[in-house]
């Protein structure tokens, strides 16, 4: 952005909407968060082999699956699109209620999200996102170390909180819990 923006404004999806195109932020509780810089050779080959195998499996589906960037709106009880001040952009996002689809993105939990940790967005994503993504009622929410190779999964349970994670290696499988019969490979996700 040409000029810093106040840090004593809660800002909105309205806002956000005015920026430069050039430029890609997200918004956590109004608070502008700037994405880090083009993400590394080793995020890009994870999220294109992940996203492989979600969009494989979804070819003749209904549910559909899309990478960064795509808006990802997160209004809160009171908030209407334009007033939101939740809008993220995560690495990966399966959404299978096609209402909550439109030509800027998604408006409502998805209902799987994964992020791909850098250096720059860890606490972020471990913090932050993990309270945005549990209080919005994303089913899954994925954390992908590829320092580790390993996959952190989160699933909502029925008291509106996620449990405690499966955790994963790179020679593990994950069975998709919101997609019937979809086992991601980990080995080849992983394999550099």
């Amino acid at each position: 952005m040409s000029h810093p923006l106040p840090k004593h404004k809660k800002y909105t999806y309205a806002d956000y909407l005015t920026w430069p195109l050039e430029e890609r932020w997200e918004l956590i509780d109004g608070v502008p968060h700037n994405m880090s810089p083009a993400p590394s050779r080793r995020h890009q080959e994870i999220l294109v082999e992940m996203l492989r195998q979600f969009s494989n499996y979804l070819l003749d589906k209904s549910c559909r699956v899309y990478s960064a960037p795509f808006d990802v709106r997160l209004p809160q009880s009171n908030e209407t699109d334009e007033t939101a001040t939740n809008v993220v952009q995560p690495d990966i996002v399966v959404v299978c209620d096609k209402s909550k689809l439109d030509d800027k993105g998604c408006t409502g939990a998805p209902d799987l999200i994964v992020e791909i940790i850098c250096p720059g967005s860890a606490f972020k994503d471990l913090r932050d996102k993990f309270r945005l993504y549990e209080s919005s009622g994303v089913k899954e929410y994925w954390i992908v170390h590829p320092n580790d190779n390993t996959v952190l999964v989160f699933k909502l349970g029925s008291d509106g909180h996620y449990g405690k994670p499966g955790m994963y290696s790179e020679q593990d499988e994950i069975e998709v819990g919101v997609l019937e019969d979809l086992t991601i490979s980990l080995k080849t996700v992983f394999e550099e």
